[in-house]
């Protein structure tokens, strides 16, 4: 199973329009392959669409696409709002639920963090320690992915909330239990250590086709 992750950087001001013609769009789309998640940044990076499709493989992707670039279904027309585009192909990691439609939010944090090359599979060892604890705290994890085509070296999770509250009160409480991040917990059980190069992360809400509310 492989993931879709394109992320649309859209003018000022014209969001709003951008999601009515998805919406328009996407009865035509939905035929051919699952969308799981279109959102929209709240915090973070504004004035995004960031949408989740999911594939069985690399070939099915390349049929989907295909086809509806011959139907014309598919993207609508938005070229006049757009500033940039980009895809990024993600694969669900062993400690990785599967994503699925449902009411999970209504907020997502998309956090997407870059370490060392050649460092994942111990992070992942450690991540899998603690995963457990973590979800005990509420909201579990949607999805755990790594990048296979685009940015490299990374762990890109999504995270669902039911509130703003909701998640400043359940990152309190990491903060004190000590539970996570895992590189707090690891250091504090002697697993070992792991660098982070870098980490960013943005707040999203998913308009009202999106199969993850």
């Amino acid at each position: 199973m492989i993931y879709e992750v394109t992320t649309y950087d859209l003018k000022p001001r014209v969001l709003p329009r951008v999601e009515e013609l998805f919406a328009i769009a996407y009865p035509a789309r939905k035929k051919h392959s699952e969308l799981l998640g279109s959102f929209r940044t709240e915090f973070g990076p504004l004035n995004q669409i960031v949408q989740i499709w999911k594939f069985a493989d690399l070939a099915e992707r390349e049929r989907v696409v295909q086809a509806v670039i011959e139907e014309g279904a598919w993207p609508p027309p938005i070229a006049e709002h757009l500033v940039r585009m980009r895809t990024e192909i993600m694969r669900p990691t062993p400690i990785s639920p599967e994503l699925k439609p449902g009411k999970l939010g209504p907020y997502y944090e998309l956090r997407t963090y870059v370490y060392p090359l050649g460092s994942l599979s111990q992070i992942l060892k450690i991540w899998g320690r603690t995963m457990a604890a973590r979800d005990a705290l509420g909201s579990p994890v949607a999805a755990i992915w790594v990048n296979e085509i685009g940015a490299l070296n990374t762990l890109t999770h999504l995270w669902p909330y039911p509130s703003l509250e909701e998640r400043e009160r359940i990152r309190k409480e990491i903060r004190v239990s000590g539970l996570w991040p895992p590189y707090k917990r690891a250091a504090a059980e002697g697993w070992g250590d792991y660098e982070i190069l870098s980490q960013a992360n943005k707040l999203m809400l998913p308009a009202s086709f999106s199969p993850l509310q």
